[in-house]
């Protein structure tokens, strides 16, 4: 799988405002940046997004994810504070 087509995936089930992924093909990074993230707590935003994977964690397509998920509003702070 290729960084691109992981970000399709994501993007597919989960509408983005801001979608980066990166990693060596097994083990990956995100950053989703999404409104269906408003208020929910971090463990739920991570299940939202594997929930956009289905199998593909079960079957080992997709070895390992680490993620950082934040609202449209969260984005822009960050943003705003030069992070």
């Amino acid at each position: 799988m290729t960084a691109e087509q992981l970000r399709a995936i994501i993007a597919a089930g989960l509408d983005c405002t801001h979608l980066e992924v990166d990693g060596d093909g097994r083990h990956w990074s995100a950053v989703v940046v999404s409104e269906a993230f408003a208020g929910l707590r971090s463990i739920t935003r991570h299940q939202r997004v594997y929930a956009t994977l289905g199998t593909r964690m079960h079957t080992d397509e997709v070895h390992a994810l680490s993620m950082k998920t934040y609202t449209p509003a969260e984005w822009a702070a960050l943003a705003a504070r030069g992070q």
